[in-house]
């Protein structure tokens, strides 16, 4: 899949250069009316070696992301989100709405489906395609009943015995006057809270941005992944920039600063594995991108179950009480 020209990230410049001259000369020898002159020129080397050159090039610029780069890939629009996850990888989805007080938020989708031969259910934040479905959505930053609907349905997952797979792709819980009034921060910790306790695995996947407590509201997992270029912070780079340095476009000093990206929350324990991205990114080839994912929720899934359920909560507290090092009168900083 190759994304269309309308968004265009700068440092994938070349590689859409290369692609424009590879589809002329791809053009000139189908239009070439020989065939066989056709079949000789995919034989020798001007078309293949051109393909090896262009995916040298993205292979070498992907690998080489800074993590100002790696924010702006998480955030490209053609990025495959949730619910084009859901759609690729689970089966029978049964959506789910509302949280029995104020409505449904848009910006957190919750159901039933069948990922394999087991059932489990769904919760995922989701951005939004176009204006209408951003606007809808938050543009994926959820208010407080988006985070009450999706621990309503994590209670009903424990009551039935279902795994619970959650997908995280915000900036950030809703900042608004009306959220705060409806108690974002205490449905939040509650949440954090609920799922400490919810005694039925759990699996958490940054597709893309993982942002501040809004990504927390559903990512405490016995088992948690991120994309290859997606990010996971406490705050977003240009909150943070303007914190720090008086101004957002500060935001590539401070997206280094922050450690948000894969290999550093790996690193750092914070994270359990990294899933491969396509080549390119996931924006230019959903299918790939998805399978990757499916196969880490089905072998996370199966290793989890293969565990006593009754030790379930205490390996996931100790997963959690282990993030973080305090050295006091260390003789050396703690490298990272």
């Amino acid at each position: 899949m190759k994304p269309s020209s309308a968004f265009r990230l700068p440092f994938e410049a070349p590689i859409y250069d290369l692609e424009s001259r590879l589809s002329e000369m791809e053009a000139t020898y189908t239009n070439t009316k020989d065939r066989s002159d056709l079949a000789s020129a995919e034989a020798s080397d001007p078309l293949r070696k051109m393909r090896k050159e262009l995916l040298n090039l993205k292979r070498t610029i992907f690998a080489n992301l800074d993590p100002w780069q790696t924010v702006q890939v998480s955030r490209h629009p053609e990025r495959p989100h949730t619910r084009d996850y859901i759609e690729l990888i689970f089966g029978g989805f049964v959506e789910l709405h509302g949280d029995r007080a104020i409505g449904d938020d848009h910006a957190i989708v919750t159901g039933f489906a069948h990922l394999g031969d087991e059932k489990v259910m769904f919760i995922g934040h989701q951005k939004g395609k176009n204006l209408a479905e951003r606007t809808a959505c938050n543009f994926g930053c959820a208010h407080p009943e988006g985070y009450r609907k999706a621990l309503i349905k994590m209670r009903m997952a424990a009551k039935f015995n279902l795994p619970i797979v959650t997908f995280i792709d915000t900036p950030g819980a809703y900042p608004g006057i009306a959220a705060e009034e409806r108690g974002q921060a205490l449905v939040i910790a509650e949440n954090l809270m609920a799922m400490s306790q919810i005694n039925t695995p759990i699996v958490t996947v940054v597709i893309g941005e993982g942002g501040s407590g809004g990504a927390l509201g559903i990512g405490m997992g016995d088992r948690v992944a991120m994309l290859e270029h997606a990010y996971y912070s406490v705050i977003s780079p240009e909150g943070c920039a303007t914190i720090l340095w008086k101004g957002a476009e500060a935001a590539p000093k401070a997206a280094a600063a922050l450690k948000m990206t894969a290999p550093h929350l790996l690193r750092f324990g914070i994270v359990d594995e990294i899933i491969p991205e396509p080549i390119g990114g996931a924006h230019r080839d959903h299918r790939g991108a998805a399978a990757a994912v499916r196969a880490f929720l089905l072998r996370s899934l199966r290793e989890i179950g293969e565990q006593p359920r009754s030790e379930l909560l205490n390996r996931r507290y100790d997963k959690y009480r282990k993030i973080g090092v305090v050295v006091e009168n260390a003789a050396e900083p703690l490298a990272v």
